[in-house]
């Protein structure tokens, strides 16, 4: 039994999930990785982990789930929302049920490392000096709205009075940059 702290990995990029195993095992954690929520659960429920790193988007599921599932079997892990998929409404959510940090691909492990370790928010961080652009206000809204039902698609895209599959294109998309 290894005394350096546990830590679960889950995130469905295969490669992407190898490197960081072994970026953060060199850095003095015991990785578990998984693949899937299920898994990611399995093996938090198994190991108890003091510190994880979780995908926003693992497959077609939240990894937000994942955060507020790790939180109720331990109320002390540190849980860093890592995404390729970043939006407001995501990030206050991943806040809202727990986690530490909130991080964008590609971030690297040293990035990952102080952010699980960060205790305080910065207040030295600039708001932005140009409001977000048409499309990435759109992006943000159909997050939101998301968000606000619980993840399922087809009451979203109700609510929003559009097609299912175009709101699924729509979300499939990378998110616009600022």
């Amino acid at each position: 039994m290894s005394d350096k702290p546990h830590l679960l990995l889950v995130d469905d990029d295969e490669i992407f999930c190898q490197v960081l195993e072994r970026a953060l095992s060199k850095r003095g954690f015991e990785v578990i990785a998984a693949r899937t929520l299920e898994e990611g659960l399995e093996q938090a429920a198994r190991h108890m982990p003091e510190y994880a790193v979780i995908d926003l988007r693992i497959g077609h599921e939240s990894g937000l789930v994942l955060v507020k599932e790790l939180k109720q079997l331990d109320a002390n892990t540190r849980i860093v929302m890592l995404t390729g998929y970043a939006s407001i409404a995501t990030a206050v959510e991943a806040i809202k049920l727990g986690a530490v940090h909130y991080l964008t691909k590609p971030a690297d492990a040293d990035e990952i490392v102080a952010a699980l370790h960060k205790e305080e928010g910065d207040p030295s961080v600039a708001p932005k000096d140009r409001p977000l652009s048409v499309k990435r206000m759109e992006w943000e809204y159909l997050q939101k709205v998301l968000m606000e039902h619980d993840g399922n698609i087809s009451a979203a895209a109700r609510a929003l009075g559009m097609h299912r599959r175009t709101l699924q294109r729509k979300l499939d998309k990378r998110p616009v940059k600022e």
